[in-house]
Parts: C-alpha cells; sequence; structure tokens
C-alpha cells in the first residue's frame, strides 16, 4: 500500500469510494433519503473543489488494484486539525488499510505542527471503535442541523499526537 497526495482530478474516485462506503456503514443508522441527501452535501463535486481549492489535504490509499481509500485532513489553527473523511472501499476494511491511512495523517498532522486532532464520527458508527483503539477519545456530543430535517449525531473525539 502507499499513500499520495490526491488531486482534483482524483474527485471521481473520491466519489466512488464514498458511494460504495457509505451505505454497508451508514444503511443500518440512517435512512436512504438522508444517505443520499448527505452523500450529495459532501461529495458533489462543486463541493470537493471547494475544499481542494482551500486549506483540506486529501490523501488517496493505493494497492496494486489501485486506489481503496482516501482521507481529508485540515489544520483548524496553529495547534490543532480536523481529520474530515476517512473511507475504504468495503472489502479493504479489517485488513489495516484505515490504521495505515489514519497513522499517516496523524503524521501529516504532527509534521505541520498540530499537537492534536479531532474527528466527527456517527455516535452509531462501529468505527468509534476503531478510533478508540487508535488513542482517541471522547471530547463530546453533537447533535448538527444538516438540512432538510436531518441531524448528525456525532461523537467529536480527539487525539493527542
Amino acid at each position: 500500500m502507499q499513500i499520495r497526495k490526491a488531486e482534483i482530478n482524483d474527485i471521481p474516485t473520491i466519489q466512488a469510494i464514498a458511494e460504495q462506503a457509505w451505505r454497508p456503514t451508514y444503511g443500518s443508522i440512517l435512512s436512504e433519503e438522508q444517505c443520499v441527501y448527505m452523500l450529495d452535501m459532501m461529495y458533489r463535486t462543486e463541493v470537493l473543489k471547494k475544499q481542494f481549492e482551500g486549506n483540506v489535504h486529501f490523501f488517496m490509499l493505493e494497492s496494486e488494484e489501485g486506489a481503496i481509500g482516501f482521507a481529508a485532513y485540515e489544520a483548524m489553527n496553529e495547534h490543532e486539525g480536523k481529520l474530515h473523511k476517512i473511507y475504504l472501499r468495503p472489502l479493504q476494511k479489517s485488513q489495516g488499510a484505515g490504521t495505515f491511512l489514519l497513522e499517516y495523517v496523524a503524521g501529516f498532522a504532527k509534521e505541520n505542527g498540530q499537537k492534536a486532532m479531532y474527528l466527527n464520527v456517527n455516535r452509531h458508527n462501529s468505527a468509534v471503535q476503531f478510533y478508540l483503539k487508535r488513542g482517541f477519545q471522547i471530547d463530546q456530543e453533537l447533535d448538527l442541523h444538516v438540512g432538510e430535517g436531518y441531524y448528525m449525531n456525532d461523537y467529536i473525539m480527539k487525539r493527542e499526537l
């Protein structure tokens, strides 16, 4: 496996991985309507382009078969950053790829002066356990209205770097 900085022409691949990962991840947590709404809200081409053009760093995780995952990270201030997104193709889960990608992003953050990394994760997502095992702690709970009557019911998790 290798990781490279993503480029704007990787947007279709990022969208495809997100589409493949969302239903297995959120299908038992969110309605299909909310999944469709949030995928569009978060992964529409214009939204991703704006993030690429801003301060969000995207990374592609690749194997011999091609792109198998991605992550998006942003420094929020001088000492703290946020992992906005980390997704793998469903067949890659539980094979070390997520840990490999997460640790790469943590190293990138640390090299760039961050002392802590935050992320949001749905409180019912099995990934909560993944993050706890990798040094994150639950910092707070957040119920964020995202439009159309939908909410993100998340934990904000923090990891010291």
